[in-house]
């Protein structure tokens, strides 16, 4: 496709907030403006598109942002925009703004709203990974997983204060329907007994056995880190199982939950989101449609968005291997 003249750009963020949104949307803006572009906040992702929930920024909107979590554009989920009834309604406001593209933050499901716009009604746009999940292809790392790590070591630390206390044993669970991102380098970085992700089953005999072995090398305290999606459950269920085999262990459960969506971005995801943003749009400019802007060995790279949501991204197998070195 020939590139469009663009003088109007919409940014939104849709689905799950993750920390650094708000950096990202805050590049996005000055870049467009360092280009003589009008830049329009669409408020509430995909709903605010089709309820026209849309206005023009100025320099006041994101001033003092880059250091918020959330996102002040708000985010939501949309039914209505799943259904052609719904995008239709969407394409209509943007007409009537006269808005030329988009940036959209966020998720796999996110930029799969931007890929089908952009194959029903033609408005170019560009993804930016805004997911704590880690799980998007053509990028190192996602906006708001380092902040999110962060958020689970923090907490993981002050639970094993307790644990080495009364030699307890915990069951950890953090994010990670899908992908085991989160799980693996909070594992690491808080020297887990064990780790389980949705990539790998461990038997609980397996689990069972591990957590005898460190018993008579008397640790002091053993965490077991689960990512919410992992194939031997959630850490509640998986806790129940090895209390039967262990029923003396004075055993905890722990849910981190939502905690690891907020607080202030990282410095890595505020300078992720940073140049993600000024990407995306230099790569609108630039004729670069229907692609999701990533970061790849600290070189920006655009990625079809097809591409990034469908080809597989998993837990590298050396940091496995390491964690299992490391919680002998």
């Amino acid at each position: 496709m020939e590139p469009k003249t663009i003088k109007k750009i919409g940014v939104l963020t849709s689905g799950g907030d993750s920390p650094g949104m708000n950096a990202a949307i805050r590049a996005a803006v000055r870049a467009g403006f360092y280009y003589n572009l009008e830049m329009y906040g669409i408020y509430r992702g995909y709903e605010g598109l089709i309820q026209n929930d849309i206005k023009k920024l100025d320099s006041r909107y994101i001033t003092h942002v880059l250091e918020r979590g959330g996102t002040f554009l708000k985010s939501a989920r949309s039914a209505e925009f799943r259904t052609p009834e719904g995008r239709s309604k969407a394409y209509e406001n943007i007409k009537a703004h006269g808005i030329d593209a988009l940036v959209v933050i966020g998720g796999d499901g996110s930029l799969t709203g931007a890929h089908l716009f952009f194959q029903e009604y033609g408005i170019p746009s560009i993804g930016l990974p805004g997911t704590i999940d880690n799980d998007l292809s053509g990028t190192d790392s996602t906006i708001g997983f380092d902040t999110a790590c962060n958020t689970a070591i923090e907490a993981i630390d002050k639970i094993r204060d307790t644990a080495t206390s009364h030699d307890r044993l915990f069951f950890v669970e953090v994010m990670g329907r899908d992908a085991g991102f989160i799980a693996i380098n909070a594992g690491i970085g808080s020297a887990a007994a064990a780790i389980l992700i949705p990539e790998k089953k461990m038997p609980i005999d397996h689990l069972v056995d591990k957590l005898k072995i460190r018993s008579k090398a008397k640790k002091s305290s053993n965490i077991v880190i689960v990512a919410e999606g992992g194939k031997s459950g959630g850490a509640g269920e998986i806790a129940e199982k090895v209390k039967k085999f262990l029923p003396s262990y004075d055993i905890k459960v722990t849910i981190l939950g939502h905690l690891q969506r907020g607080g202030a971005p990282s410095s890595f995801d505020r300078l992720l989101a940073s140049k993600l943003g000024v990407a995306a749009v230099e790569g609108l400019l630039q004729g670069k449609y229907d692609v999701m802007a990533g970061l790849i060995n600290n070189k920006v790279v655009y990625t079809p968005i097809k591409k990034a949501i469908i080809d597989d991204k998993s837990v590298d197998e050396e940091d496995f291997r390491i964690a299992k070195i490391l919680s002998t």
